[in-house]
């Protein structure tokens, strides 16, 4: 496993990229700069969903009847004759995926109540939190009401429907080679994080509140073996050409030039650049994007 810098961008139109449950539900906000937040963990749930459900990968951290499944019981799920921290370590990197990707603190029981410990696992793929590119509105919400399946009166609950009327939405991200090799992560599980990363803004989002995100712009620089070089936050590099009052993909061109020369300071380090660009995005500099010494382009 080689050091990686990623750059991800996904669009949200009329609906909600992350909400706050400390703040009825709405979208998170920068409201100084007027930007969309959104966490790192909410991109992690939906690739970790994305492994369990459409690859068929067992993970650690998971959700069953809509609630997250303790850790404990995670473990437990393992059935270990050996209950060791090793043993469950070695287990734990083994079986689980998003472990080797993201890391995890699990629980080891000890032989006493009140004895136990924890495993730290630094995993070697982080994200910062994410940002939108352009400001984004807000929409005025509306009431909504839930009627509980089964329930005898038929009365229900009445919420916010909080949703951003367009957001661009930027993730920077690092793969670190060093914790790769104390998780064991492969080169199949790089793949099938990329893939994740993409096709899980379409298919995880199918809640009436999600949907309305697409993909549209993915990057992974990867440095050759040994490599320790940090370029630092890919967005910084990045543009709009126009950054309020968007409603759509049409609205705006992505500027990629500024991340073209900042590139090309580093080209002996470089191995080679994974690219992956929607169809509808349009992108100033693409050309000599792909241009860059092996860039390898998905489609």
């Amino acid at each position: 496993m080689k050091n990686s810098e990623i750059l991800f961008i996904y669009d949200a139109k009329m609906c909600n990229p992350n909400g706050d449950p400390d703040s009825e539900n709405k979208p998170r906000m920068d409201w100084t700069t007027q930007r969309n937040l959104v966490s790192d963990v909410r991109l992690k749930r939906y690739i970790r969903d994305y492994l369990y459900e459409r690859k068929g990968k067992d993970i650690f951290v998971r959700k069953e009847n809509g609630k997250n499944v303790d850790a404990t019981q995670r473990v437990e799920s393992l059935k270990l004759e050996d209950r060791s921290e090793e043993a469950i370590l070695n287990a734990a990197l083994e079986n689980w995926i998003d472990v080797r990707l993201f890391g995890a603190t699990i629980p080891v029981k000890g032989a006493k109540k009140g004895e136990g410990k924890s495993i730290a696992i630094t995993g070697p793929v982080q994200f910062t939190w994410g940002y939108s590119l352009n400001k984004v509105e807000l929409l005025d919400s509306h009431s909504i009401t839930s009627v509980l399946s089964g329930a005898e009166t038929g009365e229900g609950n009445i919420g916010k429907d909080w949703r951003v009327k367009y957001s661009l939405i930027a993730f920077y991200g690092r793969i670190n080679r060093h914790a790769a090799e104390h998780t064991k992560m492969s080169e199949e599980d790089l793949r099938l994080l990329e893939e994740a990363i993409w096709n899980s803004i379409l298919t995880q989002t199918n809640t009436r509140s999600k949907i309305g995100q697409e993909p549209r712009f993915y990057l992974r620089v990867e440095f050759k073996e040994g490599e320790d070089v940090v370029i630092g936050d890919l967005r910084r590099f990045v543009k709009l050409d126009r950054e309020e009052g968007l409603n759509d993909v049409s609205d705006y061109t992505l500027d990629v030039r500024p991340l073209v020369e900042e590139l090309k300071r580093y080209k002996d380090k470089i191995e080679r650049i994974i690219l992956r660009v929607s169809r509808q995005l349009k992108v100033e500099g693409l050309s000599d994007l792909k241009a860059l010494t092996s860039t390898q382009e998905i489609t």
